[in-house]
């Protein structure tokens, strides 16, 4: 006992938790004021470090978050895009093939169009040069029996020895010229 008095004075024994603090020489009024530094020092540290730096960290989180469902959502709207981009080019393709092959019914039916137009124009001047052949030919043959005429009449002059009138002459011309044209009908 003699130990208890000189560390405390007081006469404790036989409670298991003083005697443990009095075996390490625990003085109770600076244990009593470390706790008390410690929740104070834990409270301000609670209040103006850890609670901002949480704030800090959950805002983090959230951007993080923000931005990967943002990058989700780009992503979705990439894969649409892609989507729509390709569809655009197969109607695009499809619009130039078709567009393509109307131009090519179209070109065929110009062709065919300026074909026939021009076998008609071909025709047309055929038509037409048979017409001034048929008609030089016509004026020629008038032009040799009108000849001929005018050297049977000639002839027959010179048979008859003779001096023909105009008049006469023109009578037996038109007469040549009438058998003539009788005996080529």
């Amino acid at each position: 006992m003699a130990e208890t008095a000189s560390h405390g004075g007081s006469d404790t024994s036989g409670n298991p938790i003083v005697d443990l603090a009095n075996q390490f020489h625990v003085e109770w009024p600076f244990l009593i004021a470390q706790i008390i530094n410690f929740c104070i020092v834990a409270f301000i540290l609670y209040r103006f470090a850890f609670k901002p730096i949480l704030a800090t960290v959950e805002k983090r989180q959230q951007k993080i978050a923000e931005g990967l469902q943002y990058a989700e959502e780009m992503k979705a709207k990439l894969a649409e895009a892609e989507k729509k981009e390709a569809e655009t080019l197969r109607n695009a393709r499809e619009e130039a093939k078709s567009i393509l092959e109307e131009t090519r019914q179209s070109a065929k039916v110009f062709m065919e169009k300026h074909s026939q137009e021009a076998i008609a124009k071909a025709e047309e001047i055929l038509a037409k040069a048979e017409q001034r052949i048929e008609h030089e030919h016509k004026a020629m043959l008038s032009e040799v029996r009108q000849e001929i005429a005018r050297l049977v009449v000639l002839t027959a002059g010179k048979v008859l020895r003779k001096e023909l009138s105009e008049q006469d002459k023109t009578q037996y011309s038109e007469s040549a010229a009438r058998e003539l044209a009788a005996t080529e009908s």
